[in-house]
């Protein structure tokens, strides 16, 4: 399948769009966006696609600066790390995502002595690649999710994913991994299965294969720490994932934290997102309990001027 960007848009004025704040409008005049109603609060309760599973708007990522089992809120006090995890909770948030590459099953453990799971959507992400966990061997899927059940103390895994694909022939590479992925959901030990993608090449073919129930995208209006410097053509196959039925997370909205302190590109970015009606969740990564509530205001108002 070919994806051309539409004819009618050109990154200049995209870029004049984004600055007036208006960036998700042309996109929706260029028939990129969807028919979606935009969501009315950050927690209001979403369907990731076909999948069946349903979560809030905002998620919370534990990957920052993460590899080897480690990550920012691995390093610092785990307590303070927990209580970030249940402050987010108690403030509404349902999507928690996390990664064997991240080191942080344990913590979410503990955080989720505190939550009812039922009303969570807990992800996790199995790592095939080269580097990025401290042991040599890949383990098949099923020894992973099982070892994945018992650090994170839940008899059930909401969404596992293959993490980080690159390649575009990811999806005939794993077809063994991905088949055992398949007999997990089927006994209800996994609900949902799928990838993150850290290409477009790897994006686009996720969008024909029926296996993939969820996909983790990156996405912001900058074209920082994603699949393509040109955010126009990641829009259009976040959209062709969108209409294929796929649940759809946001993630480097912050480009991976590279403008965490630009009120405006923070602001742009959350509009422009949100006002896609392409994306189902989107995760972010917080270091402090302040954090989470700025966001949370952040979004509130922007989805209610996007409501206007």
């Amino acid at each position: 399948m070919e994806y051309k960007t539409n004819a009618g848009m050109n990154r200049r004025k995209f870029l004049a769009a984004l600055s007036a704040g208006t960036a998700h409008l042309l996109l929706g005049s260029a028939s990129l966006a969807s028919n979606s109603s935009i969501p009315y609060n950050p927690f209001q309760i979403l369907l990731l696609g076909n999948s069946k599973l349903r979560t809030t708007l905002l998620g919370v990522g534990t990957g920052i600066s993460a590899t080897m089992r480690s990550s920012f809120l691995t390093r610092q006090d785990p307590q303070k790390s927990i209580q970030l995890l249940r402050y987010a909770y108690d403030k509404g948030f349902r999507l928690f995502d996390c990664a064997d590459s991240y080191g942080t099953h344990g913590l979410m453990a503990k955080a989720l002595q505190h939550m009812d799971r039922d009303k969570i959507t807990l992800t996790s992400k199995i790592w095939v690649l080269e580097g990025g966990i401290p042991e040599f061997e890949r383990q098949d899927a099923d020894v992973v999710v099982e070892r994945f059940r018992k650090e994170l103390d839940t008899d059930y895994i909401d969404l596992v994913q293959i993490h980080c694909m690159v390649e575009d022939n990811w999806d005939d590479k794993l077809k063994y991994q991905m088949e055992i992925l398949d007999t997990l959901k089927s006994k209800g030990i996994i609900r949902a299965h799928g990838v993150s993608v850290h290409s477009l090449e790897a994006m686009k073919a996720a969008v024909t294969n029926p296996w993939v129930d969820v996909i983790h995208v990156r996405i912001n209006p900058y074209g920082i720490a994603m699949d393509n410097p040109d955010p126009l053509k990641v829009v259009e196959v976040i959209k062709q994932l969108h209409d294929a039925g796929k649940g759809v997370i946001g993630m480097k909205l912050i480009g991976n934290g590279k403008f965490k302190n630009d009120d405006k590109k923070i602001n742009d970015t959350l509009r422009f997102v949100m006002g896609l009606g392409t994306v189902n969740s989107a995760i972010i990564g917080f270091e402090t309990c302040d954090e989470i509530d700025n966001y949370v205001e952040r979004t509130t108002k922007i989805l209610k001027e996007l409501n206007t």
